[in-house]
């Protein structure tokens, strides 16, 4: 960009979105646009930490520094991603099963990623965990394009319309990932009401942050927080690194049945950061007062991703004691919501007669696959497949391979099985944290690795 292209930037945010986007990842080596290339001064890249301690329960603020100054979000942007994933869940419109395509967009974004490539599916859950524990973009960028109808761009309006809705004034998203992108800035204050927001609103979720580590694919993959291990009682939540962003991190922790937010932008290093963290959480369990204010409502009712959806419908959505919602909500489902849940009822029913008598009827049809793991040879895969059968009753041992960057893969599956069968059988090994999805019939092609 030249340099009187970047003034005109500067001038005017309404032309952020023209920049052109860095190629970096979270915790990559180095960025396309060096840091020297933005005015000194500017406020995501001028000098200093930002903070901001907040209550979780009441929303008072306990501590800050400079909490409204923009800064790059970095991975921090995965938060608003779950937001909609979360969302999307609880509405119905998702399950933690559904089977997500994985585009070469996602397959091709910069590390850190779980090296998913073109064609394969992951579930909304292995998704959701690559992202709380690797903060794997690719994983990020082929939920969020799910959750935009297959684009991306209509992904981060709708990440930013959220945001906006919360509160979030000083927040824009141009991608569900964090990727840099000029344009795509936030700050302490708004990143705390975000947190806050998932934390209030989706109580179900929270283990996802906490969980250690998960097993893809046959390997297991770690959760970078290092909150985790450092803060007694940390749910953790997110960290983000870009050369511009620096340092992120948005923690979460509970002292006595009492729980703190803590958002830290710009940090110099992860040493500090998570020193400066693990001070200020300290700092704001101590704080006389804390936890004993008035619980201040979050800024708006929950939109939904769809953007036709109406007040109306979000707070029939809702659940009935939501602190976002001074209107109570109305008593009766709308007609879909009772539909959703009476289909998703069904399929529970038919998931644990199949689990109990480990056998299926004949009225369903088969010709689902369940692959349960990809291993560097065949023998690894061919145990898998036999222990899982035996273990299972159901379906058919069956090894696979391909060739992926030159190397062979061996993919473990059950094949043979009809649709509850083989989602029981996922569901099964995704509560050992094993990996597990499910191909649907006529497409296995889909089954890459």
């Amino acid at each position: 960009m030249s340099g009187g292209g970047l003034q005109l930037w500067v001038a005017s945010k309404a032309k952020r979105f023209m920049a052109m986007a860095l190629g970096l990842g979270v915790l990559a080596a180095q960025s396309i646009t060096p840091a020297h290339a933005f005015p000194v001064g500017y406020g995501p890249v001028s000098p200093g930490t930002d903070w901001i301690v907040m209550d979780a329960t009441t929303g008072q603020i306990l501590s800050q520094n400079n909490p409204y100054t923009e800064r790059f979000p970095a991975s921090l942007t995965k938060l608003m991603t779950l937001d909609l994933a979360f969302n999307a869940l609880r509405a119905g419109r998702l399950s933690v099963d559904t089977a997500i395509p994985v585009t070469a967009a996602a397959a091709h974004v910069q590390p850190v990623k779980l090296n998913l490539v073109p064609g394969q599916t992951i579930t909304v859950r292995q998704a959701m965990l690559g992202m709380t524990t690797l903060s794997a973009n690719d994983a990020a960028t082929a939920l969020g394009q799910y959750l935009g109808d297959g684009s991306i761009s209509r992904a981060a309006a709708a990440m930013t319309a959220k945001a906006h809705a919360l509160g979030m004034l000083h927040t824009q998203f141009y991608n569900p990932s964090g990727l840099p992108n000029p344009g795509q800035v936030t700050d302490a204050y708004d990143m705390a009401i975000l947190a806050r927001h998932i934390l209030l609103t989706y109580p179900q979720y929270r283990y996802l942050f906490s969980v250690s580590s998960f097993m893809f694919e046959g390997r297991p993959i770690p959760n970078i927080d290092g909150m985790l291990k450092l803060y007694p009682g940390a749910i953790g939540m997110k960290t983000g690194y870009t050369d511009l962003a620096r340092f992120n991190l948005v923690t979460a922790a509970v002292r006595d049945g009492h729980m703190l937010i803590g958002v830290e932008l710009h940090a110099r290093s992860w040493s500090v950061a998570y020193r400066t963290m693990a001070h200020l959480l300290d700092q704001g369990f101590a704080a006389e007062g804390a936890g004993t204010g008035p619980i201040i409502a979050l800024r708006k009712a929950i939109p939904s991703i769809i953007p036709t959806a109406d007040a109306a419908t979000l707070r029939q959505t809702a659940p009935a004691n939501h602190p976002t919602l001074a209107a109570a909500a109305p008593v009766r489902q709308p007609a879909a919501r009772r539909v959703l849940v009476t289909v998703a009822q069904r399929h529970v029913t038919i998931r644990n007669i199949v689990m109990r008598s480990g056998r299926v009827t004949q009225d369903m049809v088969p010709g689902w696959t369940a692959q349960i793991g990809a291993y560097d040879n065949y023998a690894m895969a061919r145990r898998q497949a036999l222990l899982i059968r035996a273990e299972r009753h159901v379906g058919t041992a069956r090894v696979s391979s391909v060739l992926i960057r030159h190397h062979r893969v061996w993919r473990a599956q059950l094949a043979g099985l009809n649709e509850a069968a083989a989602h029981a059988t996922c569901v099964l090994l995704q509560r050992r944290h094993q990996s597990c999805f499910l191909i649907g019939p006529r497409q296995e092609n889909l089954a890459m690795r």
